[in-house]
């Protein structure tokens, strides 16, 4: 069987009969996708509540993030493959009918090691569905639509900073960090009965009956994987960031962590308006491959003047803004090329591309903590602009290049 598995690298564009988008199937996923978000991200406000609740040490609490991480992009990658084989409506169903259960299991924990066992889970459940919401998104869509689309699903994450990471702070303030996980598990069992109404009679695999699976080698083609790439380094650009402004603000200006709420919410709505602009941009640019770049590129400017021009505390919030920003103006373009492929492999490569992103956000911590410990925040600088570099440049040696069909 001929598999096309290198995407396309232009955007189509959008004539004026094209039929409304899907909004009930987005706000769903946008729903799931904070709620996935949010079961890791609003642990951070209550790390020393957890330590002192469940008698065990900060640092192997703060690790739970990690095994969530590493427990989501494997799930990932499996999902992904098994959407494309045996639909994506199981899989948008059980993850977060998973997701759910999972998180009252971490609210009923009473050891660390079941909180554990109960976020590696919902990691896993998290990743279980999240490759194939996109694939299910991009499947109902026209090609020239796919960047607005897919930039709904992916503001459900950046809504988690913005949104949900204050709300659990509140919440948790009377209810404790347990009442949070129940919350959380709410929002999934909205997110679950969403997906059983707007995904209803949809048998959405593309494969035929009794066919062979692609072998990964084959999904893996070159322009997929130079995508993979560039994606891994947006994910590093913005990782470095996201995990690291706080700390670089108080220790650059002495401020409070209090003081750190509006620069961390302002950082959010940079994150947010950039991938609603990069939705739009990606459909209606004519090589989304070249829009990536530029962003890429921008954001290197950017972070160069970020850490390296630390002049007051306004102008640092100001750069900070426009670094995300720039940033998230990158990734529809970059995640709707990828939907390029197939609709039989499509799931397999999106879930690839989840599993490469949360490596992306791995490197980033990991290397952001060698360079504040060896360097300081003055490195982080170059070391966003190189992965920023190596992504416009991986971009940009994609050019227009055709799809090749191997076997």
């Amino acid at each position: 069987m001929d598999v096309e598995t290198a995407p396309q690298t232009t955007s189509q564009t959008t004539p004026a009969t094209l039929p409304p988008l899907p909004y009930g199937l987005l706000v769903v996923s946008c729903l799931a996708m904070f709620a996935a978000s949010s079961s890791g991200t609003t642990r951070a406000p209550f790390l020393l509540d957890m330590s002192r609740d469940l008698n065990t040490a900060l640092p192997l609490v703060a690790n739970l993030v990690a095994m969530t991480s590493i427990a989501w992009g494997v799930a990932s990658l499996l999902a992904g493959a098994g959407s494309d084989r045996f639909g994506r409506r199981p899989f948008l169903l059980l993850g977060p009918l998973g997701l759910m259960l999972a998180l009252v299991g971490v609210a009923q924990a009473g050891s660390f090691l079941t909180v554990a066992l109960w976020s590696v889970a919902a990691g896993g459940f998290s990743g279980g569905f999240t490759g194939p919401v996109y694939a299910e998104v991009s499947a109902r869509v026209h090609a020239g639509q796919r960047g607005r689309a897919l930039g709904w699903v992916m503001a459900g994450q950046s809504l988690t900073l913005l949104v949900g990471v204050p709300m659990a702070a509140w919440i948790g303030s009377f209810a404790g960090w347990r009442g949070v996980n129940l919350c959380i598990g709410v929002l999934a069992l909205a997110a679950l009965i969403g997906m059983l109404i707007t995904t209803y009679g949809r048998v959405s695999s593309a494969r035929a009956v009794g066919s062979k699976p692609a072998s990964l080698g084959t999904v893996m083609s070159g322009p997929v994987l130079r995508l993979l790439t560039m994606g891994v380094c947006e994910r590093v650009c913005y990782g470095l960031t996201a995990v690291y402004f706080a700390t670089f603000l108080q220790s650059t200006y002495a401020i409070s962590v209090a003081a750190v709420a509006i620069p961390l919410a302002l950082f959010a709505a940079g994150n947010i308006l950039g991938t609603i602009v990069g939705g739009q941009l990606a459909d209606r640019l004519s090589n989304r491959l070249r829009t990536f770049a530029v962003a890429m590129a921008g954001s290197s400017g950017v972070a160069l003047l970020l850490f390296g021009w630390p002049a007051n505390l306004e102008t640092s919030v100001g750069l900070g803004f426009l670094y995300v920003f720039v940033n998230a103006v990158a990734r529809p373009s970059m995640l709707a090329a990828l939907t390029d492929v197939p609709e039989a492999i499509r799931g397999t490569v999106l879930g690839l591309n989840v599993t490469s992103a949360s490596f992306g956000w791995l490197f980033a911590a990991s290397l952001g903590g060698w360079m504040m410990a060896s360097y300081g925040f003055g490195g982080f600088g170059p070391l966003a602009a190189l992965f920023g570099l190596i992504g416009a440049a991986l971009a940009l040696l994609g050019g227009r290049r055709a799809p090749v069909s191997p076997r």
